[in-house]
């Protein structure tokens, strides 16, 4: 009989892709979650698992081999107040995929602040064109695979190195736990205001990241970020090849299709020719490329493979089109995101009007901490709306210098029907948020089509 896994927390994206793995793997697994419904529960139950409601005590009769524990768990929690009292087996998820998967793999990890999913959705599929059929585990569904996760008997595993918290008994980041060959180091920004006090707490985790990297790895950073420079100056052990700068790996100047030069080191390494839209893109495909690289996919070949890349759900993933409008859903919430997000529609789409819509949902937005970046990053958008129901700072006041083009609303409904008034033919409505949205990309095109 298969051995019994139990997962806390399942229906997240990075437990859910545990729980995948795992079924791949040949356990049994069953989960539970406070809120367990689609479309996790239902991509979950066509794996296998037997999803419970709730964190009833219980489910300690389950009695399996190990409970997996999300980081949403805390003390008090009844059933895990039952499996501490029982003395029972537990594991965090990021310790148990590094025990069970990712032992004797070539881990290709992608961390950073920004862009994590998509560099790692562009990773594996350009090991996948070159006939590596990578493992992967990614915080978000990969157009080109339809699931955030797979095992298979390749060598190669891509994960998204998350710097999130790991449990409630292990309050390293999760990153820590992947033990990587090749790493990519994206970008470093303040975030997570509820477990990091500032950004040298962040940096201090990215240096026991980079502790972890053997010398026969490689790293593969931001030349231009200046927290990464400090993370690599307390202490490097690993080969570094540096992108976006002068001397490293650059793009050249983007045609009006979209398509750029990969320069390494001054030479043309390779075209990329998709539709991929802004700078930060860019970025991510070169270092996807250099981490390609050193798993021994030329660059030129690295290139070629990303025509083929299909995006990411929830990264500027067209929901629709109705009277001309079309109605984007983007993961952005922060700041950084929010604004090379806008800028990359602007150069897309020229002169046309750009709606932004946003819900500052995240733990960091909610606490305030970046409200005054806000303004900024939503420059480029000819008019604002910000969803401000539970929010405990004055979003009236922070988004001020927007002026007239922005509006601070605390009802979804007239939310809704202030886009679609205001949106005509040819304009483009980009929703932003990290969570659900109560369903807002739907009611807004219901809405516009209603208007017709």
């Amino acid at each position: 009989m298969a051995a019994h896994l139990h997962i806390l927390g399942v229906c997240g994206t990075f437990m859910g892709g545990v729980a995948a793995i795992a079924r791949q793997a040949g356990y049994r697994v069953t989960g539970c979650d406070a809120n367990v419904y689609p479309p996790m529960s239902e991509q979950l139950a066509a794996l296998g698992v037997e999803l419970i409601e709730g964190y009833d005590a219980e489910q300690i009769r389950l009695a399996p081999e190990v409970w997996i524990v999300g980081n949403v768990v805390t003390r008090g929690n009844p059933l895990m107040e039952a499996i501490l009292d029982r003395g029972d087996r537990y594991v965090s998820g990021p310790q148990w995929l590094a025990d069970c998967a990712l032992r004797d793999k070539w881990v290709l990890a992608v961390a950073g602040t920004h862009g994590k999913t998509s560099t790692a959705a562009m990773l594996t599929w350009i090991l996948e064109q070159a006939g590596c059929a990578p493992g992967f585990l990614i915080g978000g569904v990969p157009g080109n695979y339809g699931s955030s996760a797979r095992l298979t008997a390749s060598k190669y595993f891509v994960v998204e190195a998350d710097e999130y918290d790991t449990a409630f008994f292990d309050k390293r980041s999760k990153l820590v736990h992947y033990r990587p060959r090749t790493a990519i180091l994206n970008n470093l920004e303040f975030d997570h205001a509820d477990i990091f006090g500032d950004l040298a707490d962040i940096e201090r985790q990215f240096h026991h990241f980079v502790r972890t990297i053997p010398g026969s790895g490689r790293i593969v950073v931001n030349g231009a970020d200046p927290a990464l420079k400090r993370v690599l100056a307390r202490g490097c052990w690993t080969p570094v090849e540096a992108f976006g700068v002068p001397g490293g790996w650059e793009a050249s100047e983007a045609d009006d299709a979209g398509a750029f030069d990969v320069l390494w080191q001054g030479r043309t390494a390779g075209r990329v020719s998709w539709d991929q839209m802004g700078r930060h893109n860019q970025l991510n495909a070169l270092a996807a490329l250099a981490a390609a690289r050193h798993a021994g996919v030329a660059p030129d070949a690295g290139a070629a493979a990303l025509a083929g890349y299909a995006g990411v759900k929830r990264r500027m993933e067209v929901r629709g089109r109705v009277r001309g409008v079309t109605v984007y859903d983007d993961f952005a919430h922060h700041p950084s995101a929010i604004r090379t997000t806008l800028a990359g529609l602007r150069r897309r789409v020229g002169r046309a009007r750009i709606h932004a819509v946003l819900e500052p949902r995240s733990n960091t937005m909610k606490l305030g901490v970046m409200k005054d970046q806000l303004p900024a990053s939503l420059a480029a958008a000819d008019r604002v709306y910000v969803y401000t129901a539970g929010l405990t700072w004055d979003a009236g006041a922070a988004l001020k210098p927007l002026g007239p083009a922005c509006r601070c609303i605390d009802s979804l409904e007239t939310l809704v029907d202030a886009v679609a008034a205001e949106a005509l033919p040819g304009d483009h409505v980009v929703v932003m948020s990290n969570g659900a949205f109560g369903g807002l990309h739907e009611r807004l095109l219901r809405a516009l089509a209603r208007g017709a």
